[in-house]
């Protein structure tokens, strides 16, 4: 569940380079997962080599390329050399592993080889390779983290009858663990979870004078108003929750004479079941009882210095003082999609084709005796397209022309979301209590209409809408909530839209960048010192 949110911590410590203009800061984490094997080679990088004529470096002995050269950069331990250790480490323990604890040790050890990787010096022959490596070993690092997941302990053994609802709720309580309640929770349905994004919206926040605040999406795939209602009023405990909410969505999740499925089998889910019982579900409060472990990243460059990193760390993966440096001689295994180097155990892997979705990516190098296993494991999708803060980013562009060549195209007058329309009835009740519930609590209330698409709005939803409309305009100023119509604020904006009534990714972030921009909302001050990064 926090893979991602671990993910992205990861990849914006590896994006930094040690170079001259560019200084590789120090980061020296600790870890209860088993320490991994560390290597160090001997050798050195050719990285001057701008001072030095293109002819001179041609007939340079290619025999000799281990002589040292004097670098321009930090001439810590050579980066590639470390890489490459660290990465042969990791592709030997996949080939072993099978739980939880092995993968995320797979995966520290090709954050490691990332690190070194990136560190290759800009000026370095072997940088062009080394940043085509950085991208394969992130796949790598990618696939590690799913497997590690597909076998990650859950938030609570019971279900609530909804793979979203299940993942979103642990995910959330994992942020709430990390940095504490958000200070901004966006609720509601697809539409919202595809439709505000957060980063976005803390960003947008930040550059109008409002920084720190952190923002969470806990929307969910088919949320009604009594769903949002069981989320707030019955799923959460008070100290989980934020100083604000943005209820975003529309007329679809209001309507009473629908059948609300998504909150019917919510409701006789085991889970619901215990909550009925006054117990709610949570992650564990304590700390895994481990021995934490530091891992090794590249050293800084301070002032040009000439430093060794970390002279203190054991390098069992040598296998002791007297073993001698890993070979650099690389041997590679071709295909279509690219070369990946390997060790002398080549013929244990499989060279297999990287997806270009993310959420879709396979491992690039995996052992052959796990092909079966791995090709069993079913990673949950829709989970792995979530990011840290709840969202659920969508490219895809709306296009009227192609898209219902594959789809049929249904009127709101046999769409079954608007079947039997009533804006009354037990949508309305579950609307009302979570108005009482967060007054009652001061917590402010915003809802938000989400766009829509020209060719969305027929008659019929046409004129669901105008009442909708009306009626949160009405209920607004006798509640006192917050009302915000975008309903059709960009209609014929399809590249905003990746199907008519679900926004994509950058129609997320320019709801998120009006919303930030409107004067009139009263937006929280941070809580907490704690940043979701």
């Amino acid at each position: 569940m926090i893979r991602r949110y671990i993910a992205s911590i990861s990849t914006s410590i590896l994006k930094r380079t040690c170079a001259a203009a560019a200084v590789l800061a120090v980061t020296l984490g600790c870890s209860s997962t088993k320490p991994p094997n560390t290597a160090a080679a001997e050798g050195s990088i050719e990285s001057a080599v701008l001072a030095q004529s293109p002819t001179s470096l041609l007939a340079r002995n290619l025999n000799k390329s281990k002589k040292s050269l004097s670098a321009a950069s930090c001439p810590q331990n050579d980066a590639f050399t470390e890489s490459v250790n660290f990465a042969t480490q990791a592709s030997n323990l996949a080939q072993s592993a099978n739980s939880k604890q092995d993968w995320d040790e797979v995966a520290t050890l090709w954050v490691q080889a990332v690190a070194w990787m990136q560190a290759v010096p800009p000026g370095s022959p072997r940088r062009a390779f080394a940043e085509k490596k950085v991208i394969e070993y992130m796949r790598n690092l990618v696939y590690s983290q799913q497997q590690a997941g597909a076998t990650r302990a859950q938030a609570s053994t019971v279900s609530f009858s909804s793979d979203l609802l299940n993942e979103q709720l642990g995910l959330y309580l994992s942020y709430v663990a990390a940095v504490g309640p958000p200070d901004v929770l966006i609720v509601g349905s697809s539409r919202a979870l595809q439709g505000v994004d957060p980063k976005q919206l803390k960003q947008s926040l930040a550059q109008n004078g409002r920084p720190g605040l952190k923002v969470f999406n806990f929307s969910v795939n088919g949320a009604t108003a009594q769903v949002v209602d069981f989320q707030l009023r019955r799923l959460l405990k008070p100290g989980h929750l934020p100083q604000m909410i943005i209820w975003a969505d529309g007329v679809r999740g209001f309507n009473s004479g629908r059948d609300d499925r998504t909150f019917n089998s919510i409701v006789d889910s085991e889970g619901s079941q215990l909550l009925a019982a006054g117990v709610r579900p949570e992650l564990p409060s304590d700390e895994p009882n481990a021995i934490p472990q530091c891992y090794k990243f590249p050293q800084p460059c301070p002032k040009n210095t000439f430093r060794r990193a970390f002279t203190s760390v054991d390098r069992p993966f040598r296998g002791g003082q007297d073993a001698q440096p890993l070979d650099l001689t690389i041997q590679f295994l071709s295909s279509g999609t690219g070369i990946l180097p390997v060790a002398e155990n080549a013929a244990r892997y499989e060279l297999k084709p990287i997806a270009a979705d993310a959420a879709t990516q396979k491992a690039q190098l995996i052992p052959a005796s796990r092909r079966t296993t791995v090709a069993t494991r079913q990673v949950n999708l829709l989970a792995d397209s979530i990011d840290s803060n709840g969202f659920m980013a969508m490219s895809g562009k709306y296009n009227p022309n192609t898209y219902y060549r594959e789809r049929a195209y249904v009127s709101g007058q046999y769409d079954r979301d608007y079947e039997n329309f009533n804006l009354g009835g037990k949508q309305a009740t579950a609307f009302n209590s979570v108005v009482a519930f967060t007054k009652a609590r001061k917590i402010p209330l915003i809802f938000v209409n989400l766009p829509l698409t020209n060719d969305y709005l027929d008659g019929t939803r046409l004129r669901a809408e105008q009442q909708f409309r009306q009626r949160m305009q009405q209920l607004s100023r006798q509640q006192g909530f917050a009302f915000r119509d975008l309903s059709q604020r960009w209609p014929g904006r399809n590249d905003y839209f990746v199907d008519p009534s679900h926004l994509n990714r950058f129609g997320a972030s320019a709801v998120s960048r009006v919303l930030a921009a409107d004067s009139s909302i009263i937006w929280p001050r941070p809580k907490s010192s704690r940043s979701d990064g």
